[in-house]
């Protein structure tokens, strides 16, 4: 009896040793691993933020066209940003007087695409050098401009405006503005997706056709 007593001591010792020794190196492991459990128990991935800037390079049609060719990019909504008046309409953002500028919200994946490659697209997209104007479209709607929607977004775009200034690409100064996000106004249902639905259209064939070729960007539904 006593052998028997003597020999469930030493191992009810010994595991109670082993579990201590485990417990201490996970406490002291410099990278404790996170778990991600769902409501039924299942291990969850975590999915990185989605990226997103909003942009203004002229006609929004244009610049949806192209962002919609890059890889990467998950989302492209036209629309409105940057004036005074609340929810304004297309036929007000025609008149110059709203202070809106027409722009596009990019959302991207930023595993497969940086912030700094998507500027890079917007620098050749358009003609960042001409005050309130892109081609024949003339007005402060027109205007070239990044709205960023965090401080470090502020500094990626600032870095990559300077870049460009820079890269002798252009023979006049940048004009772009760099400014905070504000409300975003979604353009109304027949500008979204605009140029895949109406690719032969007078206005598609002059002006976005020429720059999609240009960028060596094809099209795609």
């Amino acid at each position: 009896m006593n052998t028997f007593l003597r020999l469930f001591s030493w191992t009810t010792l010994f595991c109670c040793t082993a579990c201590s020794e485990a417990n201490d190196k996970t406490a002291n492991s410099p990278n404790p691993p996170k778990t991600f459990v769902s409501q039924s128990n299942e291990p969850l991935t975590k999915v990185a933020k989605a990226g997103s800037i909003t942009l203004g390079g002229g006609c929004f049609w244009c610049v949806e066209a192209v962002y919609q060719r890059i890889e990467g990019i998950t989302k492209v909504t036209s629309g409105y940003m940057g004036g005074t008046v609340p929810n304004p309409t297309y036929k007000q953002i025609c008149t110059g007087r709203t202070g809106h500028a027409e722009v596009v919200k990019v959302e991207f994946d930023p595993a497969k695409l940086s912030l700094e490659k998507v500027l890079a697209v917007f620098w050749k997209a358009h003609d960042p050098t001409t005050l309130n104007r892109q081609g024949a479209d003339v007005g402060t709607q027109y205007r070239s401009a990044i709205f960023y929607h965090t401080d470090a977004d502020k500094a990626v775009a600032e870095k990559s405006k300077q870049a460009a200034g820079k890269s002798g690409e252009f023979r006049r100064p940048i004009v772009t503005e760099i400014a905070s996000a504000g409300t975003f106004y979604k353009a109304e249902g027949y500008h979204q997706n605009y140029f895949n639905l109406n690719a032969n259209a007078p206005y598609c064939r002059a002006v976005i056709w020429p720059k999609l070729n240009k960028l060596g960007l094809k099209f795609k539904k």
